[in-house]
Protein backbone atom coordinates (compact mmCIF):
# COMPACT_ATOMS: atom_id res chain seq x y z
CA UNK A 1 0.00 0.00 0.00
CA UNK A 2 2.87 2.39 0.75
CA UNK A 3 4.19 1.91 -2.78
CA UNK A 4 0.81 2.81 -4.26
CA UNK A 5 0.47 5.89 -2.06
CA UNK A 6 3.90 7.01 -3.22
CA UNK A 7 3.02 6.45 -6.89
CA UNK A 8 -0.24 8.37 -6.41
CA UNK A 9 1.56 11.24 -4.69
CA UNK A 10 4.46 11.37 -7.13
CA UNK A 11 2.21 11.44 -10.20
CA UNK A 12 0.00 14.06 -8.58
CA UNK A 13 3.03 16.29 -7.97
CA UNK A 14 4.30 15.77 -11.51
CA UNK A 15 0.96 16.76 -13.01
CA UNK A 16 0.36 19.67 -10.64
CA UNK A 17 3.81 21.24 -10.66
CA UNK A 18 5.17 20.49 -14.13
CA UNK A 19 1.92 21.04 -16.01
CA UNK A 20 1.39 24.06 -13.77
CA UNK A 21 4.67 25.58 -14.94
CA UNK A 22 3.70 24.87 -18.55
CA UNK A 23 0.42 26.73 -18.13
CA UNK A 24 1.89 29.59 -16.08
CA UNK A 25 4.71 30.24 -18.57
CA UNK A 26 2.67 29.79 -21.73
CA UNK A 27 4.63 26.59 -22.41
CA UNK A 28 8.05 28.20 -22.31
CA UNK A 29 10.09 25.33 -23.68
CA UNK A 30 13.09 25.57 -21.38
CA UNK A 31 11.06 26.33 -18.26
CA UNK A 32 8.58 23.54 -18.92
CA UNK A 33 11.28 20.98 -19.74
CA UNK A 34 13.18 21.86 -16.58
CA UNK A 35 10.00 21.65 -14.50
CA UNK A 36 9.28 18.09 -15.62
CA UNK A 37 12.89 17.06 -15.07
CA UNK A 38 13.17 18.70 -11.66
CA UNK A 39 9.95 17.14 -10.37
CA UNK A 40 11.34 13.74 -11.33
CA UNK A 41 14.57 14.51 -9.46
CA UNK A 42 12.66 15.61 -6.37
CA UNK A 43 10.38 12.59 -6.38
CA UNK A 44 13.19 10.13 -7.15
CA UNK A 45 15.08 11.16 -4.04
CA UNK A 46 11.97 11.24 -1.85
CA UNK A 47 9.71 8.33 -2.83
CA UNK A 48 12.18 6.38 -4.95
CA UNK A 49 13.33 4.12 -2.14
CA UNK A 50 9.74 3.02 -1.51
CA UNK A 51 8.08 2.63 -4.92
CA UNK A 52 10.93 3.13 -7.38
CA UNK A 53 9.33 6.41 -8.47
CA UNK A 54 7.83 5.20 -11.73
CA UNK A 55 4.99 7.78 -11.68
CA UNK A 56 4.38 6.82 -15.31
CA UNK A 57 2.53 3.78 -16.76
CA UNK A 58 5.08 3.54 -19.58
CA UNK A 59 7.91 3.17 -17.09
CA UNK A 60 5.95 0.54 -15.18
CA UNK A 61 5.32 -1.34 -18.43
CA UNK A 62 9.05 -1.35 -19.14
CA UNK A 63 9.71 -2.71 -15.68
CA UNK A 64 7.06 -5.42 -16.03
CA UNK A 65 8.29 -6.54 -19.44
CA UNK A 66 11.85 -6.88 -18.13
CA UNK A 67 10.78 -8.80 -15.03
CA UNK A 68 11.52 -6.00 -12.59
CA UNK A 69 7.95 -6.03 -11.28
CA UNK A 70 5.00 -8.42 -11.46
CA UNK A 71 1.98 -7.84 -13.70
CA UNK A 72 -0.22 -7.63 -10.63
CA UNK A 73 1.99 -4.81 -9.32
CA UNK A 74 1.91 -3.19 -12.77
CA UNK A 75 -1.89 -2.97 -12.78
CA UNK A 76 -1.97 -1.51 -9.27
CA UNK A 77 0.77 1.00 -10.12
CA UNK A 78 -1.04 2.20 -13.25
CA UNK A 79 -4.30 2.71 -11.37
CA UNK A 80 -2.51 4.68 -8.65
CA UNK A 81 -0.66 6.76 -11.24
CA UNK A 82 -3.78 7.69 -13.20
CA UNK A 83 -5.70 8.57 -10.04
CA UNK A 84 -2.76 10.64 -8.83
CA UNK A 85 -2.58 12.51 -12.14
CA UNK A 86 -6.32 13.22 -12.00
CA UNK A 87 -5.91 14.57 -8.48
CA UNK A 88 -3.02 16.75 -9.66
CA UNK A 89 -5.01 18.17 -12.57
CA UNK A 90 -8.02 18.78 -10.33
CA UNK A 91 -5.84 20.64 -7.85
CA UNK A 92 -4.22 22.68 -10.63
CA UNK A 93 -7.61 23.61 -12.00
CA UNK A 94 -8.77 24.67 -8.55
CA UNK A 95 -5.68 26.85 -8.10
CA UNK A 96 -6.06 28.44 -11.54
CA UNK A 97 -9.79 28.86 -11.15
CA UNK A 98 -10.34 27.26 -14.54
CA UNK A 99 -10.18 23.80 -16.10
CA UNK A 100 -9.93 25.02 -19.69
CA UNK A 101 -6.13 24.86 -19.87
CA UNK A 102 -4.28 22.30 -17.74
CA UNK A 103 -1.32 21.46 -19.95
CA UNK A 104 -2.90 18.71 -22.02
CA UNK A 105 -0.94 17.17 -24.86
CA UNK A 106 -1.99 17.62 -28.47
CA UNK A 107 -1.00 18.20 -32.09
CA UNK A 108 -2.41 20.62 -34.66
CA UNK A 109 -3.11 18.06 -37.39
CA UNK A 110 -1.46 20.20 -40.07
CA UNK A 111 2.25 20.79 -39.59
CA UNK A 112 2.14 18.07 -36.93
CA UNK A 113 0.06 15.16 -38.17
CA UNK A 114 -1.14 12.22 -36.13
CA UNK A 115 1.68 10.13 -37.64
CA UNK A 116 4.27 12.70 -36.65
CA UNK A 117 2.87 12.78 -33.13
CA UNK A 118 2.92 8.99 -32.88
CA UNK A 119 6.52 8.75 -34.12
CA UNK A 120 7.75 11.53 -31.82
CA UNK A 121 6.12 9.98 -28.76
CA UNK A 122 7.31 6.45 -29.53
CA UNK A 123 10.90 7.58 -30.05
CA UNK A 124 11.04 9.86 -27.02
CA UNK A 125 9.48 7.26 -24.73
CA UNK A 126 11.92 4.67 -26.05
CA UNK A 127 14.84 6.93 -25.09
CA UNK A 128 13.38 7.76 -21.68
CA UNK A 129 12.44 4.22 -20.64
CA UNK A 130 15.65 2.71 -22.00
CA UNK A 131 17.64 5.19 -19.94
CA UNK A 132 15.69 4.25 -16.82
CA UNK A 133 16.15 0.53 -17.39
CA UNK A 134 19.85 0.99 -17.97
CA UNK A 135 20.67 3.36 -15.13
CA UNK A 136 18.67 1.41 -12.54
CA UNK A 137 20.39 -1.82 -13.54
CA UNK A 138 23.63 -0.96 -11.72
CA UNK A 139 23.71 -0.35 -7.98
CA UNK A 140 26.74 1.89 -8.34
CA UNK A 141 24.54 4.38 -10.21
CA UNK A 142 22.24 4.69 -7.21
CA UNK A 143 23.39 8.11 -6.01
CA UNK A 144 23.04 9.66 -9.45
CA UNK A 145 19.99 7.79 -10.77
CA UNK A 146 17.46 10.51 -10.02
CA UNK A 147 19.55 13.21 -11.66
CA UNK A 148 20.20 11.14 -14.79
CA UNK A 149 16.51 10.29 -15.21
CA UNK A 150 15.47 13.88 -14.54
CA UNK A 151 17.92 15.24 -17.11
CA UNK A 152 16.75 12.69 -19.66
CA UNK A 153 13.14 13.75 -19.15
CA UNK A 154 14.26 17.36 -19.59
CA UNK A 155 16.00 16.43 -22.84
CA UNK A 156 13.01 14.62 -24.36
CA UNK A 157 10.77 17.53 -23.41
CA UNK A 158 13.05 20.03 -25.13
CA UNK A 159 12.70 18.04 -28.34
CA UNK A 160 9.05 17.06 -28.07
CA UNK A 161 7.36 20.21 -26.77
CA UNK A 162 7.02 21.91 -30.19
CA UNK A 163 5.41 18.79 -31.67
CA UNK A 164 3.10 17.29 -29.04
CA UNK A 165 3.74 19.09 -25.77
CA UNK A 166 5.68 15.93 -24.86
CA UNK A 167 3.81 13.19 -23.07
CA UNK A 168 5.95 10.01 -22.73
CA UNK A 169 3.53 9.39 -19.84
CA UNK A 170 -0.09 8.25 -20.39
CA UNK A 171 -1.21 9.22 -16.88
CA UNK A 172 0.10 12.77 -17.30
CA UNK A 173 -1.87 13.01 -20.58
CA UNK A 174 -5.11 11.36 -19.52
CA UNK A 175 -5.76 13.59 -16.52
CA UNK A 176 -5.77 17.07 -18.11
CA UNK A 177 -7.58 15.70 -21.18
CA UNK A 178 -10.46 14.51 -18.99
CA UNK A 179 -10.97 18.03 -17.62
CA UNK A 180 -10.26 19.98 -20.82
CA UNK A 181 -12.29 17.78 -23.18
CA UNK A 182 -12.45 18.76 -26.86
CA UNK A 183 -9.35 18.07 -28.96
CA UNK A 184 -7.35 17.12 -25.87
CA UNK A 185 -9.72 14.25 -25.15
CA UNK A 186 -10.18 13.15 -28.77
CA UNK A 187 -6.39 13.03 -29.29
CA UNK A 188 -5.44 11.46 -25.96
CA UNK A 189 -5.36 7.95 -27.47
CA UNK A 190 -2.11 8.95 -29.21
CA UNK A 191 -0.55 9.76 -25.86
CA UNK A 192 -1.65 6.45 -24.39
CA UNK A 193 -0.73 4.20 -27.30
CA UNK A 194 2.58 5.74 -28.42
CA UNK A 195 4.28 5.86 -24.99
CA UNK A 196 3.29 2.27 -24.26
CA UNK A 197 4.65 1.13 -27.64
CA UNK A 198 7.86 3.08 -27.06
CA UNK A 199 8.22 1.55 -23.61
CA UNK A 200 7.70 -1.97 -24.98
CA UNK A 201 10.36 -1.44 -27.65
CA UNK A 202 12.75 -0.11 -25.03
CA UNK A 203 12.10 -3.11 -22.79
CA UNK A 204 12.83 -5.63 -25.53
CA UNK A 205 15.87 -3.67 -26.72
CA UNK A 206 17.18 -3.64 -23.17
CA UNK A 207 16.37 -7.31 -22.57
CA UNK A 208 17.65 -8.82 -25.80
CA UNK A 209 20.32 -6.36 -26.98
CA UNK A 210 21.82 -4.80 -23.87
CA UNK A 211 21.36 -7.64 -21.35
CA UNK A 212 21.68 -10.65 -23.65
CA UNK A 213 25.44 -10.32 -24.23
Amino acid sequence: MKKLVCEFTGTMMLTLLACGVAVATGVNYVGTALAFGLVIVAMAYSIGNVSGCHINPAVSLGMALTGKMTWNEFIKYVIAQILGAIAGSALLGAILGSFSSLGANGYDGNSVTVWTALIVEVVLTFVFVLTILGVTDKKENGHATGIIIGLTLTLVHLFGLPFTGTSVNPARSIAPAIFQGGDALSQVWVFILAPMVGAAIAAYFYKYILKNR
